[in-house]
């Protein structure tokens, strides 16, 4: 399993786009792909479970990346996060 986190640094935290767009890139890898923030747990692979952790600017979230391709995930994740969020 690897684990990352990265604190949002756009000004409207995870909103409808980059849900979407977040959930898409997930769903490119086979690994299992969670997310935390504010006390709630989210599978990365869904809009709506993205969306109802409603992350703002600054606070930070967890992923777990679990499977046959977690390393690749993790990176491109991160990679993901890091230019659109």
């Amino acid at each position: 399993m690897k684990r990352f986190s990265y604190t949002i640094t756009d000004e409207l935290g995870i909103h409808a786009r980059p849900a979407g767009l977040l959930a898409k890139r997930a769903s490119e890898f086979k690994s299992t792909v969670s997310l935390e923030a504010n006390g709630k747990q989210g599978n990365a692979k869904q809009i709506l479970s993205v969306m109802l952790l409603a992350v703002k600017q600054g606070q930070t979230v967890e992923f777990s990346v679990e499977g046959e391709d977690e390393e690749q995930a993790a990176a491109g994740l991160l990679s993901f996060m890091e230019e659109n969020l």
